[in-house]
């Protein structure tokens, strides 16, 4: 207990930078290591999270039904607490890596900033640990993200019949573990109700809004790559052969690339999107142009086939022809309309020097 103790108090000492280091890595390790949302084992990882964050929701609010001190490290309370903060740090953060690879910011930036806020909230507000609406509020909104994207990945299928299951689902868990909360705060849970009930009441509403005016990233689906060439061949080996321009030094950092075309020729939009196996449906390449005044004109919506299960996304194309001289942009986006991702450039007259090579 002596050596639980001392390792409380430098822990107490030094919380906030461990955090901060804590949140870096933590963040950087998921970034890195979690790549398809049908993976086994990283749906097995977000799970067990899930099933640990609950665990100790119960026994945080059972520890204080019996007046523990969360800010005594000799006590088991004040490790409750930072598993507890812990454990859900874990989950936000893989919830914004996998949310973040499947949508446009631009498009989906109010979720991300909800994702973004609990994650916040999760890593300064620790003193509301001690308060059963917040836990039960995270662990909601930890359940509700997960089921969203791995209720396509079990049925093979996407679509608002899908997302108001996931919803549905999410709901009849919490009220399960709800159930089970009140098995060991009762007391506790009475006083607290109407606020949670409040709090659950608007969460769900509001990511029934932000999907339904296609503010949700259309995440299990993701784009690949995306580009925009001056011809795409797909051989007999299944390969595409694509003539391009060069590319612009740094030109990651460059909003819009520079397409040069003469007088009536045609461009291709290239996207390689990525579906879980066995989850086959459409994607739509919007070609769009920008007006003087800012306004942006939808040019064609072209449909394509995708199918799932490919690592590095399933390739297709579309293309336009007689586009002036302007900015231009493709938005890839599923049959709902969600954005997977843009495609920018500039039309400009002119030569310029082409390259041809393979995409795999």
């Amino acid at each position: 207990m002596k050596y639980l103790i001392h390792l409380g108090n430098w822990y107490g000492r030094f919380e906030r930078p461990l955090s901060s280091i804590s949140l870096f890595t933590g963040f950087i390790f998921e970034f890195i290591t979690l790549r398809r949302v049908d993976s086994l084992w990283e749906n097995l990882f977000i799970a067990l999270h899930l099933v640990i964050a609950a665990i100790f929701i119960i026994l945080v609010n059972r520890q204080e039904n019996e007046g523990a001190d969360a800010s005594n490290p000799a006590k088991l309370h004040f490790w409750y607490v930072n598993i507890l903060q812990f454990t859900f740090g874990g989950l936000l953060s893989a919830y914004l890596v996998l949310y973040f690879r499947s949508g446009s910011l631009a498009a989906s930036w109010p979720f991300f900033l909800i994702l973004a806020v609990a994650f916040y909230a999760n890593e300064r507000l620790k003193k509301h640990y001690e308060r059963i609406t917040f836990q039960v509020s995270l662990f909601f909104l930890s359940i509700f993200s997960f089921s969203i994207f791995i209720l396509p990945v079990i049925f093979h299928s996407i679509g608002r019949d899908i997302f108001l299951l996931s919803g549905l689902v999410s709901l009849i868990a919490l009220w399960a573990f709800v159930k089970l909360l009140e098995f060991f705060s009762f007391e506790k849970f009475y006083k607290s109700r109407r606020l949670l009930i409040l709090i659950i009441s608007g969460m769900f509403v509001g990511i029934n809004v932000l999907y339904f005016t296609n503010l949700i990233p259309p995440i299990p689906l993701s784009l690949k790559e995306g580009a925009i060439y001056h011809s795409i061949i797909k051989d007999a080996h299944g390969l595409y052969i694509v003539t391009g321009e060069r590319e612009e030094p740094l030109r990651y950092f460059i909003t819009y690339d520079t397409v040069r075309i003469r007088e009536g020729e045609p461009l291709y939009a290239y996207s390689a999107v990525f579906s879980p196996a066995r989850l086959n449906t459409d994607i739509v390449h919007v070609w769009q142009y920008k007006k003087s005044d800012g306004e942006w004109v939808t040019r064609s919506r072209i449909h394509l086939f995708l199918v799932g299960g490919r690592e590095n996304g399933f390739r297709t194309y579309s293309m336009s022809s007689s586009l002036h001289e302007g900015k231009w942009r493709v938005n890839v986006e599923n049959p709902q309309g969600q954005t997977l991702g843009t495609i920018r450039f500039e039309v400009v007259r002119g030569e310029t020097d082409l390259v041809t090579f393979v995409k795999n």
